[in-house]
C-alpha cells in the first residue's frame, strides 16, 4: 500500500529534512527557479528516486489502485501516455506480469507514448502518437485482445492558457475513452487524468452511461496547488450497451 511521505529524516529522530532553497541563477528565469526549488523539496520525488520509481507520478497510480483495487494478478492493462514509465512499473508488479507471485496469475503491461520510453522490465512499451490517424487500431493490433484496464495520464504540452489546455487534455481523455470502450472487458476499468475546467462534463456524462460507477479523485501525491484530479470509471457495462439517448429514441 502506498504510504503517504511524511517529511521525516532517516535519523529515527523525527525530525524534518531540512528545506532547500535554490538562487536564481544568472539566465535562468524565475519560474524555472521556483519549479527546481519545489522539486528538490517534494517528499514524493525524494521517495520516488529513493524507490526506483521513474517520477512521483508512479505514487498517483499507486494511490488510486490502493482504493479501487483495479491492478490485480493477471490483469491485462494499456497505459496511453506512460512517459517516463512510472505507471507502467507499478503496474508491472501489480498485475504480475513478471510471474513473480507464486500461485498468482501473469497479467501483462502494454505503454505507449508519443515521446520514446526507457525499457521496463515486464512492461512492452511502443512509441507513437494516439492521436494519428489509426493509432487506435495498431495499439488493438499490439494488444492483440481485450484488456482488463485501460490507463491514461496523457497530457497536450501547455500553450500557456488555461482554458485552451484543459481543452485539450479533455479531448486525449475522450479519445482514450472512446478506445476503452472498444478493448474492454466487462468489469473493466478506465482510469484517466484531467483537468478541473468545466469542459470535462461531457466526459462525465459518456462515462455514466457505460461504466457502473464513475469517481472524480485526487489522490495525495498530486500537488494541492494543481488543477489535475482523476476520473476512475470501474464496472465497464460492455461494448453492446448503447447509451441512453440511443435508449430513450428506441
Amino acid at each position: 500500500m502506498a504510504k503517504k511521505p511524511d517529511g521525516r529524516n532517516n535519523s529515527g529522530r523525527g525530525q524534518r529534512d531540512l528545506f532547500v532553497k535554490v538562487k536564481t541563477a544568472r539566465g535562468r528565469k524565475p519560474s524555472s527557479t521556483r519549479w527546481l526549488q519545489r522539486q528538490l523539496n517534494d517528499p514524493y520525488v525524494k521517495r520516488a528516486k529513493a524507490e526506483g520509481y521513474r517520477g512521483r507520478a508512479a505514487y498517483k497510480i499507486l494511490e488510486l489502485d490502493d482504493r479501487y483495487r483495479f491492478l490485480v494478478p493477471g490483469a491485462r492493462v494499456v497505459d496511453l501516455g506512460c512517459a517516463p514509465g512510472g505507471w507502467c512499473q507499478v503496474a508491472v508488479l501489480r498485475v504480475n506480469a513478471l510471474g513473480q507471485k507464486a500461485g498468482k496469475a501473469e497479467g501483462r503491461v502494454l505503454g505507449v507514448d508519443l515521446q520514446e520510453v526507457e525499457p521496463v522490465q515486464g512492461a512492452e512499451i511502443h512509441q507513437l502518437d494516439f492521436m494519428d490517424d489509426g493509432a487506435d487500431e495498431r495499439v488493438k493490433a499490439w494488444l492483440g485482445g481485450s484488456a482488463d484496464v485501460v490507463m491514461s495520464d496523457m497530457a497536450a504540452a501547455s500553450s500557456g492558457h488555461k482554458q485552451t489546455d484543459h481543452l485539450r487534455i479533455v479531448a486525449l481523455c475522450e479519445a482514450a475513452a472512446e478506445f476503452a470502450f472498444d478493448v474492454l472487458e466487462p468489469g473493466g476499468t478506465f482510469v484517466a487524468k484531467v483537468l478541473a475546467g468545466g469542459a470535462e462534463t461531457g466526459l462525465q456524462t459518456l462515462l455514466k452511461k457505460r461504466f457502473d460507477k464513475v469517481a472524480n479523485v485526487k489522490p495525495p501525491a498530486s500537488r494541492q496547488d494543481s488543477s489535475e484530479k482523476f476520473v476512475v470509471a470501474t464496472g465497464f457495462r460492455g461494448r453492446a450497451v448503447p447509451p441512453a439517448d440511443e435508449e430513450e429514441e428506441a
